[in-house]
C-alpha cells in the first residue's frame, strides 16, 4: 500500500523533473520571441487553470480575494516578478544561456534565507551564514574573473525570490494565486499581441498543426507541475522539498552540458562548486534542526 508519505515523494519528484526539463519545451518553440511565447504561457495557462479550478467546483473561491484590495496588490506584484522570471528564463533557454538558469535555482534557496532575513523578521543561525558568505564568495569570483555580473541567474533567482515572498505574505491556494495572476497580467499580454507584435506564433500555427499543440500545451505545461508540487508539499516536510527542489537545476546543468554542449568555463565550475558546497551546508542544518525540533515534540 502507498503511504501519503511516498505519495509526497512521488508527487514532488515529478514536479521538480518537470521543471528540469521545461527548457527541451521551450527550445521547441525557439521560432517566436521569448516575449510572444510569455503570451502564450499567461493566455492558455488562465485557461487551463480556470478549466480545472471550474472542474473540481472552486472558482467561487475566487470571488472573495476580489474583494479585498490587498490581496490584489499583492497578487499583482507577484504577477509582475513571475512574469520577468518566464520571460527570461524562456529568453536563456533558446539562447544558449541553460548554465545560467541552472545557477540561478540554485541560488534562489539562498536569496529566501535573505529575504526572511530582511522582510520576515528571520533569525539566521551561523551555518546559515556560513552558507550564504560562500555562495556570495562564488559569484563574486565570477565578478572578478570574468568582469561581469551573472545578471541571467541573478534575475530568475531575486525574481523568483520575491514571487515567494509575495505569496508567503498571502493567503491564497496555489491554482487560485496562480489563476488571478494570469488573469492580472492577461490586459498587458493583450495589449502586447495586438499593438506590439506581428504576432508570428499564430501564422506558423495555422500552417503547422504540431506546432499549434505545442503553444496551447503552455497552459498544462506550467501548470501540472505546480499542482503536482502543491500536492508534494502537503505531504512532506518542507525540509524534505529543500533537498528534492535540487533536482530542477541539475537536471537542467547537466541538458546544458552534455545535450547542447554549453561550455562549462572554470570560473563557472567554481561557483557552482560554491554554490553546491553552500547549499550542502544549508541543507544539512536544516535537516538538522528539523531531527531536533522532531524528537523533542514527540511524545513520550
Amino acid at each position: 500500500m502507498i503511504t501519503e508519505r511516498n505519495k509526497g515523494f512521488l508527487f514532488a519528484i515529478s514536479a521538480y523533473v518537470s521543471w528540469g526539463f521545461i527548457p527541451l519545451y521551450f527550445k521547441a518553440l525557439a521560432q517566436i520571441s521569448a516575449s510572444e511565447l510569455l503570451v502564450h504561457r499567461v493566455l492558455w495557462s488562465a485557461l487551463f487553470v480556470g478549466c480545472v479550478l471550474f472542474a473540481f467546483k472552486r472558482l467561487p473561491r475566487i470571488t472573495q480575494h476580489f474583494r479585498s484590495p490587498k490581496t490584489l496588490f499583492i497578487l499583482a506584484c507577484s504577477a509582475f516578478f513571475i512574469a520577468v522570471n518566464w520571460v527570461v528564463f524562456i529568453w536563456a533557454s533558446n539562447n544558449n544561456h541553460l548554465l545560467d538558469t541552472s545557477l540561478g535555482y540554485y541560488i534562489n534557496p539562498l536569496v529566501n534565507v535573505l529575504f526572511g532575513l530582511l522582510f520576515l523578521g528571520e533569525k539566521l543561525r551561523k551555518f546559515q551564514w556560513l552558507a550564504v558568505v560562500i555562495a556570495f564568495s562564488g559569484v563574486a569570483l565570477q565578478v572578478i574573473t570574468l568582469g561581469k555580473l551573472p545578471l541571467i541567474a541573478l534575475t530568475l533567482a531575486f525574481a523568483f525570490g520575491f514571487y515567494g515572498l509575495m505569496r508567503k505574505i498571502v493567503n491564497v491556494g496555489a491554482m487560485e494565486g496562480l489563476f488571478i495572476e494570469t488573469l492580472l497580467l492577461m490586459p498587458f499580454v493583450l495589449i502586447y499581441l495586438i499593438f506590439f507584435t506581428e504576432v508570428e506564433s499564430f501564422s506558423l500555427a495555422r500552417a503547422d498543426w504540431n506546432f499549434a499543440l505545442l503553444l496551447l500545451a503552455a497552459g498544462p505545461v506550467t501548470s501540472i507541475p505546480l499542482m503536482l508540487f502543491a500536492a508534494g508539499v502537503s505531504r512532506l516536510n518542507y525540509s524534505t522539498i529543500g533537498f528534492i527542489q535540487y533536482l530542477a537545476p541539475t537536471i537542467v546543468l547537466f541538458t546544458a552540458v552534455l545535450w547542447f554542449n554549453e561550455p562549462l568555463v572554470w570560473q563557472k565550475a567554481v561557483t557552482f562548486v560554491c554554490i553546491w558546497t553552500a547549499l550542502a551546508i544549508y541543507s544539512i542544518d536544516a535537516y538538522r534542526l528539523s531531527r531536533k525540533y522532531s524528537t523533542t515534540t514527540a511524545p513520550s
